[in-house]
């Protein structure tokens, strides 16, 4: 694949022999070996040397390593160092506090603190509701996690979930003014994950359950809607699940079918593949079959596990049986929420006149998403350098803003739904285009039409 500004992305200072024309041969090395260059900056020139600090992106971590050795080789050339940006940014992590109120003087601490704040707690305790509107608990959300499933990577644990966790807190401020803390767990056992997060609620407003593996995730996040009377979403699920629905539902007006006519093929049967199926079939979908491992998910198959044997019962109406290729043939759309290279384009040949592929696998999709354009009407995916992103951003920072200015305290499927038609409603009929099926996450409507939808759909308290 092609190098693109917001891969892999390094700094390379060099020091070269004092002709300004190396610095044209480094450039001219590095595209020839497949790199963009971004950026040069002659830090220092003297009679003995230049030092020069170039930027450019590679495909991979490989092939920066590669960028660096033939830089490296270039005669008069010297690397003297080498920084990953992604690195950079990350140093001293991406969140901190600030207080919302001034602590200059003695008068300002009576207020804020003692002997002040002692009022406050005691109105609290009369009436716990007031903790919403007199404290930070209005405004905020734990982002947990066990760290058994971050991003596509696996089971990397608590302290290798952290920059994923701060970073969907940076998320949650950018884009809906939403103050949110990363809690990663030490322990992936159900009953400990399930207790500690009762145990922390009482300072959120909402919980936003995150990167938790299948099925272990079904279980938590029912045990704690029970159990919680705040809002409790996994993004994985739910998250993915609004902004396929808003996607489908704009591709389908660019093919010209509905989604209670179409038949829909699932590809996983995880966490998002499960709520993603949910989901179409609450919006109205009626057609629907999902594909694992066992091949395509039916009543009648033996052996499944407790959430597929669920997920089966509710699903595939026809009764297809055998592989993703049998499921396929004939099928309006493709959601892949599985793994790499799981769909070929001859499976995509089999499909119905205006095919819809969404191949949303992380970070490596089921299909080429160039490839697949070349055989499908609409194509969607889960990475930024192609059209049509499936980008979770797009839903939870509106969903919790809502959830939050509503004191709800459950989240319903209507909720997501409503969500979800928002999303798509984002695009106008003018915007709408096989290419351009979902609104950008800058979008500054999004999150605001999204939260206004939530609110709407919210039970009255």
């Amino acid at each position: 694949m092609p190098a693109t500004a917001s891969s892999y992305s390094i700094t390379m200072r060099l020091h070269t022999s004092p002709d300004h024309g190396v610095v044209g041969q480094v450039a001219t090395t590095l595209a020839k070996a497949g790199g963009v260059v971004t950026a040069i900056d002659v830090a220092e020139s003297t009679h003995l040397r230049l030092v020069v600090d170039v930027t450019c992106s590679a495909v991979d971590e490989t092939h920066s390593k590669a960028l660096v050795q033939v830089v490296d080789g270039l005669t008069g050339v010297e690397v003297h160092k080498v920084s990953d940006r992604t690195f950079l940014i990350h140093l001293g992590g991406k969140i901190e506090v600030h207080s919302k109120v001034p602590l200059k003087t003695r008068d300002d601490l009576s207020l804020a603190y003692t002997p002040g704040v002692g009022r406050v707690s005691s109105a609290i305790a009369e009436n716990p509701e007031d903790a919403r509107r007199l404290t930070i608990k209005g405004n905020s959300v734990a982002v947990v996690t066990d760290g058994s499933a971050v991003l596509g990577l696996g089971n990397l644990g608590p302290e290798a979930a952290l920059p994923v966790m701060e970073g969907k807190a940076a998320l949650f401020k950018r884009f809906a003014n939403i103050d949110a803390w990363p809690i990663c767990l030490a322990s992936q056992d159900v009953d400990e994950i399930v207790r500690a997060v009762e145990m922390i609620a009482p300072g959120f407003g909402g919980i936003n359950l995150e990167d938790i593996a299948a099925p272990r995730c079904f279980e938590i996040e029912a045990r704690l809607r029970e159990s919680l009377d705040i809002p409790v979403f996994h993004d994985d699920q739910h998250g993915t699940a609004i902004v396929v629905l808003a996607a489908l539902t704009n591709a389908l007006r660019v093919v010209g079918k509905s989604l209670a006519d179409v038949r829909i093929v699932v590809a996983g049967a995880g966490a998002a593949g499960s709520a993603i199926t949910s989901l179409l079939l609450a919006g109205g979908a009626v057609d629907v079959a999902v594909w694992d491992r066992e091949g395509l998910l039916c009543r009648e198959m033996k052996g499944l596990s407790r959430a597929k044997s669920e997920l089966a019962a509710r699903t595939n109406p026809n009764l297809r049986t055998g592989s993703l290729t049998d499921g396929l043939t004939g099928a309006d759309v493709f959601i892949g929420v599985s793994g790499p290279g799981v769909l070929k384009t001859e499976m995509i040949d089999r499909m119905a006149e205006g095919a819809i592929v969404f191949a949303l696998a992380n970070p490596d999709p089921e299909i080429d998403p160039a490839d697949a354009a070349k055989h499908a009407t609409v194509v969607a995916s889960g990475r930024s350098d192609y059209p049509n992103q499936i980008n979770n951003v797009l839903a939870f920072p509106g969903v919790f803003r809502g959830l939050l200015d509503a004191r709800a305290h459950h989240v319903t499927d209507e909720m997501l739904i409503k969500a979800a038609e928002a999303i798509a409603h984002v695009v106008t009929d003018d915007e709408l285009h096989p290419a351009f099926i979902i609104p950008s996450v800058f979008h500054p409507d999004v999150a605001k039409r999204v939260a206004a939808a939530i609110r709407e759909a919210a039970p009255s308290q």
